[in-house]
């Protein structure tokens, strides 16, 4: 009996929210212009900045390998 009861409620509270959902206004028009000629590179290079973003997580990575090799090392000395 207590898992019907969970279990409608359950259903019942997923009804109010996706009907929140489905009530949402929809995204406004492209502006003018859009899409004429088709699709064109995104900036001067076709393509997004990734450069750095890229570089800091192979660096911080780089870090973080370096870091537990160097406590592996660490632990292999002491024992």
């Amino acid at each position: 009996m207590k898992k019907i009861i969970l279990t409608a409620l359950f259903l019942l509270s997923l009804s109010f929210t996706t009907a929140e959902l489905f009530a949402q206004a929809p995204p406004p028009p492209p502006p003018g212009g859009h899409g004429e000629g088709g699709n064109q590179p995104a900036g001067p290079g076709g393509s997004g900045p990734i450069g750095g973003g890229l570089g800091i997580l192979l660096a911080l990575g780089a870090a973080y390998g370096g870091r537990k090799v160097y406590k592996f090392y660490q632990e292999k000395t002491e024992a």
